[in-house]
């Protein structure tokens, strides 16, 4: 699914859009020359005779996500157009309360383009920088939504292999608004004991396992939502580095850093959820049930603290946060001097010279 991060330009349409649940529907025409290469196993249909498209609000790794309009209601909604190509699970998360809602889902020769809620409450790094006064217990509550989601993930038998806080958004700007996981173009169905070996997902977020020998499975989504909490909780990421393969360096052997600051005033129930969740075997890595349970994420008697934690250690996320995009495209946009040295590690693990990095 795509994040939707510019504002809406009519509020009472996105009011609206908030009260009622979207619904899947597939829209196609019934026609006895259906193309036997149609995914959804009817006709193509053009999406523009429902929808008016708008502009880009943001891209992904498996599409576009545009602003769109419902023709006949007025309605403010989001497209994502995927190519066809790169299908992934989305729909089976359609009712879950921190994914992003699917309305309906349309198909052409080159797309399949999939309306969603329009969500204009910003990412989860956007809201974080943006206030006065954040505390512990705050980043708790939010952790909460982002562990929901994961939970309805992995229960539906689906890894999202590229959790990270741009992927994560406000569905408006209300103080209480829902946290909703987007962008869905890596995940995929696992199978529980099977171990995959493609090695996808953003450099800063990537568990140990996925950097050889490349062999994983759901465990590696704990590992990205344990950096997460880490940089909700400091504004850092803890194996950041200058270059690509200082990062991937770091993820394989860097001691986790508690002692710079705010990790003396954060409360040590917080710093073993994170402990828990960035063990390197995935074998001990604590699982999603788990972390539900732990203390620190109690809902009425938690071990998070209400003390306010330095929203200028906060803020500087968005330094560390620069990287946060495939792989494969950050190799190829690297100065040359870095793109020597990344792309050794990045062939490394490529076999078939795709541009996908997969197990050597």
């Amino acid at each position: 699914m795509g994040c939707c991060l510019s504002k809406s330009q009519d509020s009472d349409s996105a009011a609206q859009q908030q009260q009622q649940t979207p619904q899947l529907h597939v829209h196609v025409y019934d026609d006895d020359d259906d193309d036997d290469d149609t995914i959804l196993g009817k006709a193509y249909e053009d999406i523009k005779l429902h929808f008016t498209i708008a502009e880009e609000l943001c891209r992904g790794e498996s599409g576009r996500i545009y602003l769109c309009t419902e023709n006949s209601t007025g309605l403010q909604f989001a497209c994502k157009s995927i190519s066809k190509t790169s299908k992934s699970d989305e729909g089976y998360l359609k009712r879950e309360p921190n994914i992003v809602q699917l309305k309906s889902v349309y198909e052409d020769e080159r797309f399949m383009h999939i309306v969603m809620e329009h969500c204009d409450g910003g990412t989860l790094v956007d809201r974080i920088s943006d206030r006065e006064r954040y505390t512990e217990r705050a980043a708790a509550s939010v952790f909460r939504s982002v562990v929901n989601a994961l939970h309805a993930c992995h229960s539906n038998g689906i890894m999202h292999r590229d959790l990270k806080p741009e992927n994560f958004i406000f569905t408006t700007d209300d103080e209480n608004a829902t946290l909703k996981a987007t962008d869905f173009g890596l995940a995929f169905f696992f199978e529980e004991g099977k171990v995959y070996e493609e090695v996808v997902g953003t450099p800063l977020y990537m568990a140990p396992e996925l950097l050889g020998p490349c062999k994983y499975g759901k465990e590696i989504d704990i590992w990205s939502a344990g950096l997460i909490l880490y940089n909700l909780l400091s504004g850092a990421q803890p194996f950041w580095a200058e270059s690509l393969y200082g990062t991937l360096t770091a993820i394989m052997s860097r001691e986790i850093d508690f002692k710079s600051d705010p990790w003396p005033t954060i409360s040590s129930s917080a710093k073993d959820l994170i402990r828990r969740m960035l063990i390197r075997d995935p074998n001990n890595r604590i699982t999603v049930a788990q972390i539900l349970k732990h203390p620190w994420l109690n809902y009425e008697n938690g071990e998070a603290r209400d003390r306010p934690i330095d929203t200028a250690i906060i803020s500087r996320s968005n330094e560390q946060t620069k990287e946060t995009c495939p792989l494969k495209v950050i190799v190829e946009n690297l100065p040359a001097e870095e793109n020597t040295e990344a792309q050794g590690t990045l062939n490394n693990m490529d076999t078939n010279d795709s541009g996908t990095p997969t197990l050597r």
